[in-house]
């Protein structure tokens, strides 16, 4: 009987140094599928890679055989022993499998709730499954269902509509100050993590002018290149702020780099156009005088956690909706994958009337040479037919008793009926 079991780490059961001992990059991945496909009693297999996560889904018959091995897989590119390893590893079987996965592809495995990255990761690690001729019946089925559920989870909940990290919920309060962020001027002050993850989410929202500027004049011509933006020297800021719309700070500086002062003269050349600031550092880099002057909207990270921790709680409970939908599709997979234990038996019961049809048939024509050649392919054709009506309650009938769960004792009846399994000698009646 074929097993499905997903054996890896995450956030929650290793911390990042065991994570990063086990992490495949894109170099070493194809060797990776190689070489679980070569582990004796694994039949089909993918390998999921994250900075957060590395697991491995497969298929087996042989599940206690299959596990060692890859545990000790595992260990062996890791180095860290076995003894070790197992306290960092989950290990899930068929039911909690499917749900895992499924729970993975829609982000509620996940350490952000909702976040739309590991989608896209998990469809990676389809597609290099995919090349290596490492997937088949059953992961390309479960792939597809996963892809499928987190469509749905993600247009049905609201799970992934609510900000969640600091440079999106900045990203989210610009476009709330200013309706649309189509042709808008961004600057960043600064060109650290959160700089570089709020320019991704800036970017996905169509503005028309990424600047970066930092202290280290390399880093921000490094950031601008990898977002199609410009870099300026630290010296340009203020002039520059005649120029954008809105300006995100994260710089390490301990004292204000953006003045009262500064910005009340700018304003004066904007003639008033609305100035967006999104403070994002600790010490703050914005002075906080500058809330006060007209047509500036100043927000820093306490304002961006007052948010989140908002919508955390609304991601939690549309992340309720969401499992709902993860255990009637797992109840759905379950179901699929029962019938396929039929499928050797039907194939069986197949082949075994193809022969009783031939056979038959052969001895019938031959009592019979002067059939016109169109009268022989009259009495071949209603033979099929016979075979093919025959068969088909008792195939349909296996295959709905497989959905309900008590499939065995149906395919054991089955096999009996049909002496599939050659106990009594067969008679020609």
């Amino acid at each position: 009987m074929i097993r499905i079991v997903d054996i890896g780490m995450n956030h929650e059961t290793a911390p990042v140094e065991a994570r990063e001992l086990l992490s495949f990059g894109k170099q070493d991945r194809d060797k990776a599928f190689h070489d679980i496909q070569a582990i004796k009693n694994i039949k089909e297999s993918l390998l999921l890679s994250t900075c957060n996560r590395v697991e491995i889904l497969f298929t087996t018959e042989r599940e206690k055989e299959a596990k060692e091995s890859v545990i000790t897989f595992l260990s062996h590119v890791s180095s860290i022993a076995r003894g070790e390893l197992r306290p960092l590893l989950y290990i899930y079987n068929d039911q909690e499998a499917i749900r895992h996965i499924f729970r993975v592809g829609a982000s509620l495995d996940s350490m952000m709730v909702g976040e739309p990255q590991i989608l896209g990761q998990v469809k990676d690690a389809y597609r290099i499954a995919v090349d290596n001729k490492s997937s088949s019946v059953i992961i390309n089925r479960l792939m597809h269902r996963t892809f499928s559920l987190a469509k749905r989870i993600r247009t049905e909940t609201g799970i992934a509509g609510s900000a969640v990290s600091i440079s999106f919920a900045a990203v989210e309060l610009a476009k709330k100050i200013f309706g649309d962020l189509t042709g808008k001027g961004v600057l960043l002050i600064g060109a650290g993590e959160m700089a570089e993850l709020a320019a991704t989410y800036l970017l996905n929202n169509n503005v028309a002018q990424m600047l970066v500027t930092n202290r280290t004049f390399s880093r921000a011509v490094e950031l601008a290149e990898q977002f199609q933006g410009s870099a300026i020297s630290f010296d340009e800021t203020e002039s520059q702020l005649l120029r954008v719309d809105i300006i995100i700070t994260s710089t390490a500086s301990p004292e204000p780099i953006i003045s009262f002062d500064q910005v009340r003269r700018i304003m004066k050349g904007r003639k008033n156009r609305p100035l967006f600031f999104i403070d994002i550092a600790v010490p703050r880099n914005v002075e906080s005088r500058v809330n006060e002057i007209g047509n500036v909207f100043v927000y820093d990270i306490d304002d961006l956690k007052g948010i989140i921790d908002d919508n955390v709680g609304k991601r939690q409970a549309e992340a309720m909706k969401a499992e709902r939908m993860v255990d009637e599709e797992v109840l759905k997979f379950s179901a699929w994958l029962r019938t396929l234990k039929v499928v050797p038996t039907i194939r069986e019961l197949q082949e075994k009337c193809e022969r009783i049809y031939q056979g038959e048939l052969q001895k019938t024509l031959s009592g019979f040479k002067d059939l016109a050649p169109e009268q022989r392919n009259s009495v071949e054709r209603m033979a099929k037919s016979i075979t093919k009506k025959l068969l088909n309650d008792p195939i349909v009938f296996l295959k709905g008793k497989g959905e309900k769960g008590c499939q065995d004792f149906y395919l054991d009846i089955a096999r009996k009926l049909f002496n599939l399994d050659g106990d009594t000698r067969e008679r020609d009646e």
